[in-house]
């Protein structure tokens, strides 16, 4: 049995945000181990092996904050006027000020604030109190304060100073409900595409749905970054770099250079056996990546014209340190596999001698990685572009992932960030009485902080670029995440808390700076005060029908959130035909994921479709005399329930393309790795044949689901 942590861990646990009970889904109180608490707060860098470490850290940890002379971030909103303590010897004249990120200078407010000096390593250290200006505008500034010493020249320390909107507004061409698709955008294949949708294939159908449906916006999964080279990691939720994308989504035609007489032939051979893929019906991203890797190489061969070439190379600038770095990570995949293990052990931290060395030898495959990001930028501007011509209000709506790869680019290049020895995960619940280790290493609260947040900052504006919004999945991870420990189980795991006023903070800066508009996954059990917070801040929520209950009934949709977008399904159900059909309770069963029978599992499941159907016969969406379970029912309750999301007042409203079409088939299973193809099947009709993205546009059935969610 576990031992109990004593009451000196439980402080120091506390002390650093960590978890030291909480209630399971089940209504029970649960006391973490001291085991757990000992191995999270290792991952903080905290060694609490014994009674007198523990000890030791507790008392440093009261002098922590007076060794700094200012805090290592300061984040606040507009309007706002906190306090600075900065920490002096005793007796040392101290000034602040704001360097603002347009250059320009303010001055902090000294207050009458006094605080008993303390002796901090044998100095007496003094706390001066600043209050900043209340009309300081959003955005990254830093505080300087300038200390002057007695007969010495003065000296300053700098630290970083965040500036938030108090909320997000919606975007004002978003002045009424805004309808939408949503898609997993490699599913969706054109007679063009090379075995996956792609950004020509985001392009044509973002076009389409804006022109002819007059849709508002397109969301698409994660198009984040994978391994450069097989086996690609197929889940776009566990990414080898949240920062940069996958260029499997090139189109190559759309390149300019790819059509001159020097490749075209060699492109054109490459394309038709690419285009034998679309023919699969299961994705096979190795094979597609090869050929289009091969042909992306013969296109960057030819280098570039002056002007082409210098946009480049202001897109290296602007993205500087962090590009070189995941491109550094790509050059050495290339060469020693994706496998970090696998790697020369010199090769472990991204700043070693050996890794700029490796640099310099290989600097044109590093710039080869560098060159598909620039062109991936540019062809996600396009999408976007045709989008808002098509007359869409927000376009393309991105998808960010809730972390990445153990062994990938960031774990890799971001380590200092990261913590080790443990992953992020989910405790027990109804879905998953095991618990949920996702292999996902964690942000480490007090890092980012000492970073001023810039590796995340910088991978939610990289998000946003030419976009009309984000889908953060599991928002509540910006509050707090399920730590795992290496070796241990998801129940034996605990939550460490972050400061959501920052990273919320920021995601609502870097979207009012683009126009943007942020939609938080939060579904599952999620704190009240959490959902209470976000919508202060001006996030949208989320809510699924199927999820949606007030007790044993559907919620009536009058009740669903107004800042929030609804939808009938996600991609961790089958679309509305399959869900219809029980082809997940099929899927379960037969992969041994029930816990219990088959039989009560459909008794259960029936009983849900039920009374959802008795709720839309009671308001007249549906014909009672339909057979659910029959095609020609399928059809009519899957309209009838998108025209009952038309009853709620959500701002947001979409409707899935595997519903458009009538797949039945999950892209995802959870709680499944091989033993089921996730996110790997393209799409299909409700007979199981391929449909293509041409095929899809043809369809009538498009116009007609987008006007169910608009109540006709």
């Amino acid at each position: 049995m576990s031992a109990l942590p004593a009451a000196p861990l439980i402080a120091l646990a506390g002390a650093y945000g960590v978890a030291t009970d909480y209630w399971d889904w089940q209504g029970r109180h649960v006391e973490v181990s001291a085991e757990t608490l000992i191995a999270v707060l290792a991952a903080l860098g905290v060694s609490a092996q014994t009674p007198e470490q523990v000890d030791a850290v507790l008392a440093d940890l009261e002098l922590r904050s007076w060794r700094r002379c200012l805090p290592a971030t300061v984040v606040t909103r507009v309007g706002w006027t906190p306090w600075v303590p900065v920490h002096v010897s005793a007796g040392t004249a101290v000034a602040v000020r704001i360097e603002l990120e347009d250059g320009s200078t303010r001055d902090a407010l000294p207050v009458d604030h006094w605080v008993e000096p303390r002796i901090v390593d044998d100095v007496e250290i003094g706390e001066a109190t600043f209050a900043l200006p209340d009309d300081l505008p959003p955005g990254y500034h830093r505080l300087v304060a300038e200390l002057v010493e007695p007969a010495l020249d003065p000296t300053s320390t700098t630290s970083a100073l965040i500036v938030t909107p108090q909320r997000l507004d919606l975007p004002p061409q978003l002045d009424s409900r805004a309808i939408g698709l949503m898609t997993q955008l490699y599913q969706v294949r054109s007679e063009t595409s090379w075995g996956t949708g792609d950004f020509g294939d985001l392009a044509t159908m973002a076009g389409w749905a804006g022109r002819d449906l007059e849709a508002d916006f397109l969301l698409i999964n994660p198009v984040h970054a994978a391994e450069p080279s097989a086996p690609m990691e197929p889940s776009p939720y566990l990414p080898t770099t949240r920062r940069f994308v996958n260029p499997l989504y090139l189109r190559v035609e759309d390149i300019p250079e790819a059509q001159t007489d020097e490749v075209l032939p060699t492109v054109r051979d490459l394309a038709t056996a690419a285009h034998a893929l679309n023919a699969h019906d299961v994705i096979d991203r190795d094979a597609a990546w090869a050929l289009k890797r091969a042909a992306l190489e013969e296109v960057y061969a030819l280098g570039l014209g002056p002007e082409r070439a210098a946009d480049l190379a202001d897109f290296r600038r602007r993205e500087g340190e962090g590009l070189e770095r995941f491109a550094t990570w790509c050059a050495i995949a290339d060469v020693h596999g994706r496998k970090v293990e696998h790697w020369p052990t010199e090769f472990a931290s991204a700043d070693t001698p050996e890794v700029l060395a490796f640099a310099g030898e290989h600097a044109e495959t590093i710039s080869f990685h560098c060159w598909l990001q620039w062109l991936c930028a540019r062809q996600l501007a396009a999408a976007q572009a045709a989008a808002r011509t098509a007359g869409m209000r927000l376009g393309i709506i991105h998808d960010l992932a809730v972390g990445v790869h153990p062994t990938g680019a960031d774990a890799w290049g971001l380590r200092d960030a990261l913590a080790g020895g443990v992953s992020v995960g989910a405790p027990p619940d109804q879905f998953n009485q095991l618990g949920q280790d996702w292999s996902q290493p964690p942000w480490r609260p007090d890092r980012l902080a000492e970073l001023g947040y810039t590796p995340y900052r910088d991978m939610v504006r990289a998000v946003l670029r030419d976009a009309g919004g984000v889908r953060a999945d599991h928002i509540i991870g910006l509050f707090r995440l399920w730590w795992i420990p290496d070796g241990g189980t998801p129940a034996e795991g605990t939550y460490v808390h972050y400061d959501h006023e920052a990273l919320i903070g920021i995601l609502v800066l870097e979207a009012s700076r683009s126009g943007a508009v942020v939609v938080g996954e939060d579904l599952g059990v999620v704190a009240p005060h959490a959902r209470d917070y976000l919508l202060e801040r001006g996030i949208l929520g989320t809510s699924i029908l199927w999820f949606e209950w007030e007790g044993d009934w559907p919620k009536p949709p009058e009740h669903y959130r107004e800042l929030c977008l609804s939808s009938v399904t996600t991609h961790d159900l089958p679309p509305t035909a399959g869900y219809l059909g029980l082809t997940h309770v099929d899927v379960r069963a037969s992969l041994g994921l029930l816990t219990r029978p088959v039989e009560e599992e459909r008794a259960v499941e029936w009983q849900a479709i039920g009374r959802v159907r008795e709720v839309l016969v009671g308001r007249g969406l549906l014909d009672p005399s339909l057979e659910v379970a029959s095609p020609d029912g399928i059809r009519a309750v899957t309209w009838a329930l998108h025209r009952l999301l038309a009853q709620t007042p959500s701002r947001l409203l979409a409707a899935a393309v595997s519903d458009l079409v009538g797949d039945r088939r999950a892209i995802n299973q959870p709680g499944t790795s091989e033993e089921y193809p996730n996110w790997r099947l393209p799409l299909t009709d409700a007979s199981g044949h391929l449909v293509r993205l041409e095929d899809l546009m043809s369809m009538s059935s498009g116009r007609a689901l987008l006007d169910a969610l608009r109540g006709h």
